[in-house]
């Protein structure tokens, strides 16, 4: 059997790596003839990353490399407006360490093709150069694609998105069944300095061509499934502009934490009643000013329901590197006084959380979350509805699709734009308002609550129906990587 090689290049950002890295294991799960290469580009001061554990958790280590590229003359994390630019200064790099790690090395299988993140895009016209495929992981929602792409097709009719902002404004959206408020673009996309250009060229480079080359991306292969995203798989389908779309999801991991900190949580969730516990993470990013966690600690304490809460505090040197959290060594320095002990019997604060087992454990019964699509894969998965709190990236579009398309969750404030200061309370969300959020997602009493519930259950046994053999994902990695090996789309 040939020896197949595929390269796979991260962006640097632990969800977007995870995820990769997960993809490159179901792949090779599927292939025993096909190895993976990641290169991981390297920045000071970006997020850390893993690796030692990364690779600890793989069920095929002999068949994966991490290898780690930097530029000499890069010294700090480049601007958020100019990371495409930055990251294209990476393709020198990236076909030597390819020339070299496979290319001559007589070990090697054949190089077949790249995945790129979809950050790394610019890079398609390395794999062309190899005169092989380049395709891109996108590591959020088919539906997120969708809208970007409408925005763009405003832009070339003349009518800037940032003008939309603040606004009550309603747009037809072909990916969503229901119109989409303004207030729900992701603020990124708003961001008048520059960053609404950067994600439209982004996303427009998806589906035309990336530069005066006209290279184009080979296809889209999209954590989700199909179940999950019927309507805008469809149609970005009929969309002729798009490159061919794999729904692969979910792609989760499902191994296991084992450490202390896994088991003392999961000592107190054992004794706690099915169903009963509201479970509180925002993400590996995710954070509050002091003045927001003091509300979110006085809806619960009203509410009077079982709680375990993952709080997090921001970089201590630079409220700017938004991947730098920490826990805090005394969490009684951001809650109500007293606080802690009145919660003794109810509830529990923690730092980090292995959200995955949180998730699956039977006494958890709802979810507050920032709708990071990682985050809303897994609760679909272990069947938890949801209370939506997005923060940042795309996530005030995926709370839209949670709430409004499918109806796995309830709102606390999907239109939420965070702020990093005490002083700015004009994105505080109130007590009420979070415990009113709250009462809806527990309260089993509500017909409106248990048809959620339902719809939950019912969308978690597909998930898992697609990734085994038959299932949607499972076709669709199965033609993904034909189509990749025998590059079916000819360059």
């Amino acid at each position: 059997m040939e020896k197949i090689e595929l390269v796979l290049i991260p962006f640097f950002g632990v969800g977007h790596l995870i995820s990769m890295v997960e993809m490159g294991n179901l792949l090779m799960s599927r292939y025993p003839n096909l190895s993976t290469t990641f290169l991981i580009i390297k920045i000071k001061g970006g997020p850390p990353v893993d690796l030692p554990s990364i690779i600890t958790s793989l069920s095929d280590a002999d068949r994966i490399r991490f290898l780690e590229i930097s530029l000499d003359t890069q010294d700090s994390v480049p601007d958020p407006h100019a990371m495409l630019n930055f990251l294209d200064l990476h393709k020198p790099i990236v076909k030597e360490t390819v020339e070299r790690e496979i290319i001559n090395r007589s070990d090697s299988g054949r190089l077949a093709g790249f995945i790129f993140d979809m950050f790394c895009i610019g890079m398609v016209d390395v794999a062309k150069g190899f005169n092989v495929p380049g395709h891109v992981f996108f590591s959020s929602g088919v539906s997120f694609i969708g809208l970007m792409w409408h925005f763009q097709t405003i832009q070339d009719h003349g009518q800037n998105i940032v003008d939309f902002d603040g606004t009550d404004f309603e747009l037809d959206v072909p990916v969503f069944k229901n119109r989409y408020p303004a207030k729900v673009i992701p603020p990124v996309i708003m961001d008048k300095e520059g960053g609404s250009k950067t994600f439209l060229k982004l996303f427009n480079m998806l589906r035309e061509s990336v530069d005066y080359f006209r290279l184009q991306v080979d296809g889209i292969a999209v954590n989700t499934f199909a179940e999950l995203e019927s309507h805008a798989i469809k149609i970005l389908s009929e969309d002729e502009n798009s490159p061919p779309i794999y729904p692969l999801g979910p792609i989760i991991k499902l191994n296991k934490e084992s450490d202390e900190k896994s088991s003392d949580i999961k000592r107190w969730l054992d004794n706690q009643p099915s169903s009963s516990v509201i479970f509180l993470c925002f993400g590996s990013m995710g954070f509050f000013p002091e003045a927001q966690v003091k509300e979110i600690a006085y809806a619960l304490e009203n509410l009077g329901k079982r709680f375990l809460w993952s709080l997090r505090r921001p970089s201590l040197t630079d409220k700017k590197i938004p991947w730098i959290t920490s826990d805090y060594e005394d969490p009684s320095e951001v809650l109500p006084e007293g606080f802690l002990e009145r919660m003794s019997e109810i509830g529990k604060v923690i730092g980090w959380a292995p959200q995955m087992e949180v998730l699956s454990h039977e006494a958890v019964g709802g979810f507050v979350s920032h709708c990071g699509w990682n985050s809303t894969l897994e609760s679909v998965w272990c069947g938890v509805p949801t209370a939506t709190w997005p923060i940042q990236a795309e996530q005030n579009m995926n709370a839209f699709f949670l709430v409004k398309e499918v109806g796995l969750s309830v709102d606390v404030k999907m239109d939420y734009r965070q702020s990093m200061s005490d002083e700015d309370s004009s994105t505080l969300v109130p007590a009420d308002v979070i415990e009113n959020a709250l009462r809806r997602l527990m309260d089993e009493s509500s017909e409106d609550c248990l048809e959620m519930r339902k719809r939950v259950k019912e969308m978690s046994e597909k998930s898992r129906k697609a990734v085994v053999d038959g299932g949607s994902s499972y076709v669709a990695v199965g033609r993904f990587v034909d189509d990749i090996i025998f590059n079916k789309k000819k360059i």
